[in-house]
């Protein structure tokens, strides 16, 4: 292929090129507004000056010890400000920062860490002994040849100070010494090539292996300036920390809040009542969540909300599909919900259910379900498109026929580390392969249908269990649902419907209860569509609020088959 050619020979030097990464951003806001909070943490107030000198000692402890270009650094901690700070000061260093689900088991995490070849694990003090059985585990499976990496601990004020302690007994450096050890104006290097890994993250952990997916700089820095201008963040937003920054580095709000200068309330443990505390003392204008956070919110008790709201909140929810009667009832308390949709493979959320004005004159339930869909791509992602997995070709935008969606570009990740395998089939064609089905609508906004592996075939027709998962949370008394395939000994499959009943809502008499679900949704879904099978009880998630549905098909498998009518 010929060379492109331009109007010009002029080369790149170092005064009009440099790599692109978001560690500028950090820089920037301890010049433009050192004494504005960039973190709160209960008592605990650093300023934008203290967070770039907190990170500049970090990288620099680091280095001091030979962590730097080709490490990784593993991070075990909920949403406190160390967490927040490892997004800079590890690749202020020249390593990769590992973001760790603190939701894992050990031999999940024992995996993750060799898988990594993790230099350093900063842990909370809560995690410990999460970390150390982890480690304990990597040690008995490599016997004489394993090398422990540099274990720091997190100490948190808001904590018994007796699990810091224990861990300090075991060797273990504490977080705040570390940091004294590091220079406060060392002079970090940005990358010298913006496709340098920044970040590293596993997929849920749901298998027994993992994929490691890698984000480079020049990824991070686009997709966190996209994530502030899709969501119209001003500067100097509060942004409250219910999204877990293990998950996907915190959908890049990490380094975008640096970028608006922002500040962070961080949160340990996500409750209806923190959140609505936050909000009303402490300024809070944007959080992310998934829709099971939205679905708390919604139906918390009177003496945990504090409604009206002092003001408009902004909330980012992906994750899962939100139903349209979740974003209807968040619109009536007062949030203002932006529905996203991506994965870890595309540095968290990379398209958005962009809001039409013409929309605002439209019936309650219609907003709802246009905003149900996930819509088109972030200004940081140059291709998004639904088509045949077969042929590649386009599906028709008719918002019925099925293809898979794919992406390309700058928000697409690297690939999966040492997993060759696993990035031919998900690269294939050009494009990222996302595993999810969905439909293009005729005025070109996407609608995620369900995953692949999760589309219910019944009578050779395909359902979709998402759709009958709507119609499920329309049920008055349904609090969660997900709906899984079955085995049908007529049908071949049946969608069978997992449900939480809100509180107060008598369940004792099931069978009863689950007549009733299955008559609702007769009266809203096709006969085929409808649940033949209804179960009762709490829902498995991840730490990020997914559905593990992998569960849920194994105890629709226990079930057996729904046996042939004989009448």
């Amino acid at each position: 292929m010929a060379a492109e050619r331009d109007i010009d020979d002029l080369p790149r030097n170092a005064a009009n090129y440099t790599a692109l990464t978001p560690l500028w951003f950090l820089e920037r806001a301890a010049l433009a507004h050192p004494a504005r909070a960039s973190l709160v943490h209960g008592a605990l107030r650093y300023t934008w000056a203290d967070t770039y000198r907190r990170c500049r000692r970090l990288a620099s402890a680091l280095a001091r010890r030979s962590v730097g270009h080709g490490s990784t650094v593993a991070v075990i901690a909920p949403n406190i400000p160390a967490i927040y700070e490892a997004h800079f000061g590890v690749p202020m260093a020249g390593a990769v920062v590992n973001c760790v689900n603190i939701r894992l088991n050990a031999p999940t995490v024992a995996f993750l860490l060799e898988h990594s070849s993790a230099e350093v694990v900063m842990v909370d003090q809560d995690f410990f002994s999460l970390a150390e059985d982890s480690l304990r585990i990597i040690a008995d499976q490599k016997k004489g040849s394993f090398k422990k990496p540099l274990v720091i601990v997190i100490g948190d004020h808001t904590c018994d100070p007796s699990a810091l302690q224990d861990a300090l007994r075991t060797g273990a450096i504490e977080y705040e010494k570390f940091l004294e050890t590091g220079d406060p104006e060392f002079a970090w290097k940005p990358p010298q090539d913006e496709w340098k890994s920044i970040a590293l993250g596993y997929t849920s952990g749901t298998t027994s292996s993992p994929k490691g997916v890698v984000l480079h700089h020049r990824g991070a820095y686009l997709m966190s300036l996209s994530g502030a201008l899709v969501w119209k963040m001003n500067d100097g937003a509060v942004y409250l920390w219910t999204l877990p920054m293990f998950h996907c580095n915190g959908w890049c709000y990490t380094w975008a809040l640096a970028a608006i200068c922002g500040t962070s309330i961080c949160l340990r443990q996500v409750t209806a009542k923190a959140i609505f505390s936050a909000i009303a003392n402490q300024g809070v204008t944007h959080f992310c969540g998934a829709p099971v956070v939205l679905n708390t919110l919604i139906n918390a008790p009177p003496a945990d909300t504090i409604l009206p709201l002092p003001r408009v909140v902004d909330v980012m929810t992906a994750g899962a599909a939100p139903p349209p009667s979740v974003l209807a009832a968040m619109s009536k308390l007062g949030f203002r919900v932006s529905h996203t949709y991506g994965l870890s493979e595309t540095y968290g959320p990379s398209t958005v259910c962009a809001w039409k004005p013409e929309w605002d004159i439209l019936p309650d339930d219609e907003r709802a379900r246009l905003q149900a869909r996930q819509g088109i791509r972030y200004v940081g992602l140059e291709g998004l498109d639904v088509v045949d997995p077969k042929s590649m070709a386009p599906v028709p935008a008719d918002g019925s026929t099925l293809g898979e969606i794919v992406m390309r570009g700058n928000a697409v990740m690297k690939g999966y580390l040492k997993n060759p395998k696993a990035n031919a089939e998900a690269f294939e064609n050009g494009w990222f392969h996302s595993g999810d089905l969905g439909v293009r609508h005729p005025d070109g906004y996407i609608e995620v249908k369900d995953r692949a592996k999760d589309i219910i075939i019944s009578g050779g027709e395909n359902i979709s269990s998402l759709e009958v998962e709507k119609a499920v949370y329309l049920h008055p008394a349904v609090l969660e649902a997900s709906v899984v395939a079955r085995a049908d000994e007529q049908w071949g499959e049946s969608p069978c419907a997992f449900v939480t009943l809100k509180d107060g809502v008598d369940g004792s008499d099931e069978a009863a209860m689950a007549a009733n679900v299955i008559k609702f949704c007769r009266e809203r879904l096709p006969g085929y569509w409808v649940p033949k099978s209804v179960v009762f009880g709490p829902l498995p998630k991840t730490a990020t609020g997914k559905i593990k549905k992998h569960e849920l098909r194994a105890k629709a498998k226990e079930l057996g088959p729904v046996r042939k009518s004989r009448m």
